[in-house]
């Protein structure tokens, strides 16, 4: 595998060449990092495949019932007089996602994105309303605004 030799100015200038429409319309982005072998080999305490299917099949039967009164089946469907509806947060989440869209200079269409991706958070958690934890981990699944 060849290493990138690029500085950080050619690399802005290539990612810039990414439109921002564009950009915001990706729901998730974000960079993987090469893995050495050795940490793939390493055996670890990760959550099972099973159990992970089962989480995610609880979440999308939530999902499916949440929406079905407006013929979606999924999170990532939803419109924004949807988002407002369901994508309730708590006061600690509200505060995070203030700073978090202030300090990145989001945009409406980033906004909306983040909220869908911290509602399925949250119903991947088992919880009805979204949390400071699921606005911070939807926030890092868009890496290229932070970066771009």
């Amino acid at each position: 595998m060849k290493v990138c030799r690029c500085n950080t100015t050619k690399i802005a200038n290539y990612m810039g060449k990414i439109s921002g429409p564009l950009l915001d319309r990706i729901d998730i982005h974000v960079e993987i990092p090469a893995i050495k072998y050795k940490e793939l080999t390493e055996i670890n305490e990760a959550e099972s495949s099973a159990a992970i299917k089962s989480r995610v099949e609880q979440a999308r039967a939530i999902q499916r019932e949440r929406l079905k009164d407006n013929s979606y089946f999924c999170n990532a469907q939803m419109n924004s007089k949807l988002i407002r509806k369901y994508c309730l947060l708590d006061d600690s989440a509200k505060k995070l996602f203030k700073m978090a869209l202030t300090e990145l200079g989001l945009s409406a269409r980033a906004y909306d994105k983040i909220l869908k991706i911290a509602k399925t958070i949250s119903d991947l958690a088992g919880c009805d309303i979204i949390k400071s934890e699921h606005i911070s981990e939807a926030v890092q699944y868009r890496s290229l605004d932070r970066q771009f």
